[in-house]
């Protein structure tokens, strides 16, 4: 087995300082979890519960002070690191206990993530002890993502918890869900029920339909906060729209509606800027969506729009923004969107070109920026998680300067793209997973990990501020034990990922290896 750092824990904490010659801490049968502060008690329970499912482990949760060898998670003010209190954490380790502190629950809630990664992954048996360590962290970015696409196939309730579960302990904390395109339209809209029942029908090369009930997406909902996972709706427009069209002749300007569409293109279809149903249309679609949605953001597309012309695209975007935000939510579009100048307050740009911006995705990104708003960094040729590893992979697509690597996902950052677009502009970076090609959740996560850990690791992790090199920045060399380590616990928790070059994976063939393996297609 590959030897692993100290504390292989990803992302990489901002502080990890070992305790010389002190005792490690060693978790006992009878060890509890000592909880104080508001929200203490939601976060021991998350603790708890990822204990009993990674060692089979069932610590009680008390209301007092901590005793030797015990567990505690303290919820106050000052216990983050200075200046980031809304998620920093600490984590303290000595021989007396294990002591996680924060000044909000979502703060602590990340810390019990590291805990997770602290504790030894053959944790079912005592002894199990966890080096001495102070761990002071924080995040570079409020907004990390993923992205799931729904449309293109379709994810069911369950499918998806197992991505959120499978997400929450790299510390990404919102989950996209593209919910409607040229192939399906996966949410039940009360007003305009043909949407989900025909539109939803089917999916990419004919696969099944499916969509979610109000019903299902308020426990979408549910179980992504109960994993301080804030959930981003996005419903794509005025492009990617053929399985509403098909649904709904009135929208089409012609009053027929096309076929339903299970191939792969982008850019045909797009809706009419000049129609008025049009935007009763989004009125009524957002206003449900929205009600379903306790967070505070809302997706509305506006990226390949290839069959709208110039005007009709920015008439469409000041319009159909105007009442999206009606709403109630801050919007957040493609880059594409700010093409206009009249965008409404705030919006959020997602950038979605290359590490080298092509044509006008630089001037369209910072126009977010100008006009109030901030950016989503997502450059395709390292994050999005649907490109092909390798050549001739069977899985995925390579169109954007494809194969991405694990070392190609790690090596970059999100303020290096685009010139004059710093930190301070940058909301935050997600990794989308695009599912053309993707019919089962087996193979959503065998694309989308290992990578996805190294562009969680971007997101969290803050880079040195002099540095001009960004392969010193992030050293492959030093990233690549730590997810390693990480692999084995994806093996435990069923998580298909791809055993990618370059790592030093535990070999298959070691008789330590888990069942119930992940594969390498």
């Amino acid at each position: 087995m590959p030897q692993t750092p100290a504390v292989p824990v990803v992302p990489r904490p901002v502080s990890v300082t070992p305790i010389d010659d002190a005792a490690p801490f060693t978790l006992a049968p009878d060890a509890r979890i000592s909880v104080a502060g508001f929200g203490a008690d939601a976060v021991a329970g998350a603790l708890a519960e990822a204990l009993a499912g990674d060692c089979g482990r069932h610590p009680a949760i008390v209301h007092e002070p901590p005793a030797f060898g015990d567990f505690a998670i303290v919820i106050a003010d000052g216990e983050a690191p200075e200046g980031h209190s809304a998620e920093g954490y600490t984590v303290t380790v000595t021989a007396e206990g294990l002591r996680v502190g924060a000044d909000t629950e979502a703060g602590a809630f990340l810390g019990v993530q590291t805990v997770r990664q602290l504790i030894p992954v053959a944790c079912g048996t005592d002894p199990l002890s966890i080096p001495a360590v102070t761990i002071r962290d924080h995040p570079r970015y409020a907004y990390r993502g993923a992205m799931l696409d729904v449309a293109r196939h379709f994810f069911t309730v369950d499918e998806v918890e197992r991505f959120i579960d499978a997400i929450v302990p790299l510390k990404l904390n919102h989950l996209h869900l593209h919910l409607t395109d040229d192939q399906g339209w996966r949410i039940d809209i009360e007003s305009w029920p043909n949407l989900a029942r025909h539109g939803g029908s089917t999916g990419s090369d004919g696969s099944r339909g499916g969509f979610y009930t109000h019903d299902d997406y308020r426990r979408l909902v549910a179980y992504a906060s109960a994993r301080h996972v804030t959930l981003v709706p996005e419903i794509d427009m005025p492009g990617h729209t053929n399985a509403a069209l098909a649904s709904y002749p009135q929208l089409n300007p012609s009053g027929i509606a096309p076929a339903l569409y299970t191939g792969s293109k982008v850019g045909f279809s797009t809706l009419d800027a000049d129609n008025m149903t049009t935007y009763e249309f989004i009125d009524d679609v957002v206003r449900e969506v929205s009600a379903l949605t306790p967070g505070p953001y809302l997706h509305i597309g506006g990226d390949e729009c290839l069959s709208t012309t110039a005007d009709d695209f920015l008439r469409f975007i000041h319009r159909a923004s105007a009442v999206a935000a009606s709403h109630g939510k801050t919007l957040i579009g493609w880059h594409e969107m700010g093409a206009s100048d009249r965008l409404q307050a705030g919006t959020i740009g997602q950038y979605w070109d290359f590490l080298t911006p092509r044509g006008d995705a630089a001037d369209d990104t910072l126009s977010f920026v100008r006009q109030g708003g901030s950016v989503i960094m997502s450059p395709a040729d390292v994050s999005y998680l649907d490109i092909v590893y390798a050549e001739g992979d069977r899985l995925g697509q390579d169109w954007a300067d494809g194969p991405t690597t694990v070392r190609d996902a790690y090596v970059w950052d999100p303020a290096r793209i685009v010139p004059g677009l710093g930190d301070a502009h940058i909301l935050g970076v997600e990794a989308p997973v695009w599912t053309e090609t993707l019919a089962t959740i087996d193979e959503v996560e065998s694309m989308a990990f290992p990578r996805i850990a190294a562009v969680a690791e971007v997101a969290w992790s803050v880079p040195p501020a002099d540095t001009a090199d960004i392969e010193s920045v992030r050293e492959f060399t030093e990233f690549a034990p730590r997810l390693a380590a990480l692999g084995e616990r994806w093996d435990i928790a069923g998580t298909a990922f791809r055993r990618a070059p370059g790592i030093p994976w535990m070999s298959a063939a070691d008789p330590a290896e888990m069942a119930g393996a992940a594969r390498d297609d």
